[in-house]
């Protein structure tokens, strides 16, 4: 769910997965330059979160 919405809305999807952070705030500027810049920080960044949950 975390990782549809790190494509929709980007800063939702860092946000659900992080909570307010840095990692938020990156993510917030990269897709106000672009969205595309925005997915590609939010679905690796949900993904090493994700990742880093599994371990």
């Amino acid at each position: 769910m975390k990782l549809i919405l790190g494509i929709l809305l980007p800063p939702l999807g860092v946000f659900l997965a992080y909570g307010f952070s840095t990692t938020l705030l990156i993510n917030i500027g990269l897709t106000i330059l672009g969205w595309v810049p925005g997915i590609i920080h939010a679905v690796w960044a949900i993904s090493k979160q994700e990742g880093q949950a599994s371990n």
